[in-house]
């Protein structure tokens, strides 16, 4: 099952590839959401009425917080989508790039170099000082 190196080292080149050839991403994750209004005569308030909406929303974190974006339209709507299934696109292929990489460090032999000597330590000023 070990394949040769060449092979694994074109492998990683077609992954970096393919994200090279990505479209503009960002993460996050697209949901609806639906609401009341603060109109109390509204349909919404209504039993069994579903309330506003869906409306959608982008939630990511950015700095370890938690940013939320609305969509004025379906156009921002349908924009954000495909940036956010763009970045799980990458989110894959960056799973592959490490797995191939893990490979290639595994297959790539260990360079001996010529004539190398095991340094040695050089001792301590302080333990000199001491004496």
């Amino acid at each position: 099952m070990n394949e040769p190196l060449g092979d694994l080292e074109q492998e990683r080149s077609a992954i970096l590839q393919q994200i090279l050839r990505l479209p503009d991403f960002r993460s996050g994750s697209i949901t609806a959401t639906r609401g009341t209004c603060g109109k109390p005569t509204c349909h919404c308030h209504q039993p069994n009425q579903p309330g506003h909406g869906p409306n959608y929303r982008l939630t990511r974190k950015v700095k370890g917080k938690t940013v939320t974006e609305t969509f004025a339209n379906s156009a921002e709507l349908q924009k954000a989508q495909r940036e956010v299934q763009a970045y799980h696109r990458f989110r894959q292929l960056a799973q592959e790039l490490l797995e191939i990489n893990e490979k290639i460090c595994l297959a790539r032999p260990v360079e001996q170099l010529a004539g190398a000597k095991k340094k040695r330590r050089k001792s301590s000023s302080r333990k000199l000082l001491a004496k």
